[in-house]
Parts: C-alpha cells; sequence; structure tokens
C-alpha cells in the first residue's frame, strides 16, 4: 500500500511546473480598498498592537491579512526576541503548537481522497492497541477514598473521532482534574523524546476520560492520527507533510523542529509582565524524533496564510491543488451533533461548532467576537492563530509567541479586522 501511495502522489506532483515550485510564497498585493477594506482602518491594527508592545504585554507579532485572495494588510512589530534586542521580521519563525492540527487533519483528507483512508475506519485497523480501548470510571472504596477502574468501550474509536476530538483522548491538563486525567499527566506526555509510534501506543494504553463519539474533549487525538498518516502512506509524518502540503504549496519554512541555519529567526516569548516568570516552550532547536501532529510544527505568518488561501479557494492555490473543494466543505462543516456533549471545557466557544481540525461558527451572535457563518479557525498554545471566512473572502494569519495573554489578543484582532471592511 505504502508504494501505491507514493507513486499517487509522485504523479500529481510531478505534474507541476518548475516555474510552480519555484515561485515566492507571499500572496499578490493589493491595495485595502479595491477589495472593500479601509487602509485607514487597517491602521488602527498597527498601532493598537504597537500600543501593547509599548506596554510590554507581548513581545511581537507578524500579522498577514488577505481578502479575495490579495494581501491587503502585512505588518512586523515587536520583538522576535526581547531579551536578545531582535526585532521582529516578516519571515520570522513561531512555534504554532495546536495550528499543526489543521494541517495534520488535511493531509489525512488526502488519504481519504485517495482512498487509503475512510473516517468510519477504526483506529485499531491501523494501531492494533487501539482494539483493547477502555474507558476510566472512578468509584468509592469502602473508605469513600476515589479508585480508577475500567470497563472495554461499548464503540471503536473511529478516524472521524480523532478529527473532530470525541475520541476520549484527553490532555489531561484541561477542565476539571480526574483520576483518568492523572494518568496521562503521569505518563510524560509532554516530552519530546518519543518516537511517534511508541506515543501513539503509549497513549492506546491509557484509559479515555468518555466513550468515544459521545464527548467533545480536547486531547492528543490529532497526535494519533499523524500516527495513522505514517501507517497508511509509509511514510513518516514530517515527509508525508514535505511531499503533499508543504512543498507544493512553497510552505518551506514550516517543519518539525527548525534547521540550524534558520536559529536566528526563531521568535522567543519573553518573562510575563504580571507574574515575572516566563514558560518554557518547545525546544525547535534540536532535531525532533516525535513529528507530534497535534503541536509540533514551526511556521511563518506567510507559509500559514498561503495553507489557509489554500482552503479559502476550495482546495487550490497557484495551480496546486491539495484537495477538492467538496472535501473542504465537508472539513469545515459541523461534524457534532445533539447526541454529543460539549463536555466540561469547549474551546471552540458559544455560536461554534467542530468540524474536522477547524472550529466552525454556526450563528452570527452567541460568540463574544465578530465573525461569518461559515467561517472556521484554530490557534496556537504559544499565541498563534488563524481564520477562514468564505463569505467574506478573507484570510488572517496571526502570529506572536506570547502564550500569557492570547485570547486577549485574538479578540482584538478579530475585532480590528472586522472594523475594517467597508463593503
Amino acid at each position: 500500500m505504502a508504494k501505491k501511495i507514493f507513486v499517487y502522489f509522485s504523479l500529481v506532483f510531478l505534474s507541476l511546473s518548475s516555474t510552480q515550485l519555484s515561485q515566492a510564497t507571499p500572496l499578490s498585493q493589493a491595495a485595502p480598498e479595491s477589495v472593500g477594506m479601509s487602509s485607514e482602518r487597517l491602521d488602527k491594527i498597527t498601532r493598537t498592537f504597537q500600543r501593547h508592545i509599548d506596554a510590554k504585554s507581548l513581545p511581537g507579532v507578524v500579522i498577514r491579512i488577505a481578502r479575495e485572495g490579495k494581501l491587503v494588510y502585512s505588518s512586523n512589530i515587536g520583538w522576535q526576541d526581547v531579551e536578545s534586542n531582535i526585532p521582529m521580521a516578516p519571515d520570522s519563525i513561531f512555534r504554532i503548537y495546536s495550528m499543526t492540527k489543521p494541517i495534520v487533519s488535511v493531509a489525512a483528507m488526502t488519504l481519504v481522497e485517495g482512498g487509503f483512508l475512510s473516517l468510519s475506519d477504526p483506529v485499531s485497523k491501523y494501531i492494533p492497541l487501539f482494539k483493547d480501548a477502555s474507558v476510566g470510571l472512578e468509584a468509592l472504596d469502602n473508605n469513600g477514598l476515589k479508585s480508577l477502574q475500567t470497563r472495554k468501550t461499548r464503540k471503536s474509536i473511529t478516524i472521524q473521532d480523532l478529527m473532530r476530538h470525541t475520541s476520549g483522548i484527553t490532555y489531561g491538563a484541561f477542565g476539571k482534574r480526574t483520576l483518568v486525567k492523572e494518568k496521562y499527566l503521569a505518563a510524560n506526555l509532554s516530552s519530546l523524546d518519543w518516537t511517534l509510534e511508541a506515543y501513539a501506543n503509549t497513549l492506546a494504553t491509557l484509559p479515555l476520560v468518555n466513550e468515544p463519539g459521545t464527548t467533545w474533549e480536547y486531547g492528543r487525538s490529532t497526535d494519533v492520527l499523524g500516527r495513522v498518516i505514517e501507517v497508511v502512506s509509509g511514510m513518516s509524518l514530517d515527509k508525508y507533510l514535505n511531499e503533499t502540503i508543504f512543498n507544493p504549496l512553497r510552505m518551506y519554512d514550516t517543519s518539525f523542529g527548525v534547521p540550524k541555519n534558520k536559529h536566528n529567526r526563531i521568535a522567543e516569548n519573553m518573562v510575563d509582565i504580571k507574574t515575572g516568570k516566563k514558560i518554557n516552550l518547545i525546544d525547535v532547536r534540536k532535531p525532533m524524533t516525535l513529528f507530534a501532529g497535534g503541536h509540533g510544527l514551526s511556521s511563518t505568518a506567510d507559509d500559514y496564510i498561503r495553507f489557509c488561501q489554500m482552503m479559502l479557494n476550495g482546495g487550490e492555490l497557484d495551480g496546486v491543488r491539495i484537495l477538492s473543494p467538496k472535501t473542504v466543505t465537508f472539513m469545515s462543516a459541523n461534524h457534532l451533533n445533539k447526541n454529543i456533549s460539549n463536555g466540561s471545557l469547549y474551546l471552540p466557544g458559544p455560536g461554534y461548532g467542530f468540524g474536522l481540525g477547524f472550529a466552525t461558527r454556526l450563528e452570527d451572535g452567541q460568540s463574544v467576537w465578530p465573525g461569518s457563518i461559515g467561517e472556521y479557525f484554530w490557534a496556537g498554545y504559544g499565541g498563534t492563530y488563524f481564520w477562514i471566512d468564505p463569505s467574506e473572502s478573507l484570510t488572517v494569519s496571526f502570529m506572536s509567541q506570547d502564550p500569557y495573554r492570547r485570547n486577549e489578543h485574538r479578540v482584538l484582532l478579530r475585532n480590528l479586522v472586522y472594523q475594517s471592511i467597508i463593503k
């Protein structure tokens, strides 16, 4: 099967011309007014984030905004590394953490389109240890103390469960602490000193927090999906992403770990002005052995807006097709239903459902930030953010290495972007 997949994608990408593969990566530019946006109002973005940088509430940002496929706002403000006095650059590289998930979800859908994978497949078809998946249950013993018991799941975890976070696999760090979550925290899953195979096999031995298909629970499901991609394709996840997404879209600065010749471009977080402490982020300077599909990639604002624009275009950019338009529509649709609980910590927020790798907007109201029905987004722990708004033909890529006030800055950006649309 692996040989067939390699031949399939080789035929697809050999058809691309050498000119397409060697062009510069930024989107073409246009005056904001030509696509219904206001230059004056867009300037508020620069002024506002500069105020926050001056107040030392974040180190710096790189922002790209495109409408109708044209780049209308591009800025790099503040500091790439405050401590080393390095200014932010247009090509600064950021740890994008969970913004890895949408990319890996797209990669999985290329296998679905190729006929090698189905959303209804049980995960155990590719990772046999998941055949014995169990759900963790808390019970009180005779002394009134909590104990952890397990029972076999009533249904198998499917590929769809992995992609919409209904597998029962958790992070352990979010929401109410339970004995199951303590198992995850004790398993050293935050370490990068794993292989993806060992990582996924270890997750298969841990109890689930919920019965598969019943509850939205943010967790390490996309890491397992990355391992499924490796098994099905016969390639390591980094190689598969390079061949099917990064090289075709000319996302040359997106990778697991940052090559040594690019270390001078890595953005760093700073000491939090409120606590006086600094969060240790992933060390992307050393070669990675764990290709974590849920949190392991680094990227730039330019690379990521190309990924966003490809999705907005229905799976195609600059003559390169990654997915079909129907697949993109399917991925960005809501895959949760009334029988699936939002759980104790529903990160998409009010007014949003969840698709295959993205939160997707269902209502104009409810949310505390502006948007449009059908727009979809996700974000990264380190401060990065993006969204895609088909009804406004809008894509936004926001990069900042600031984990402290990331939600505040995302809402701020939303408000500033939508107020700049004038027609």
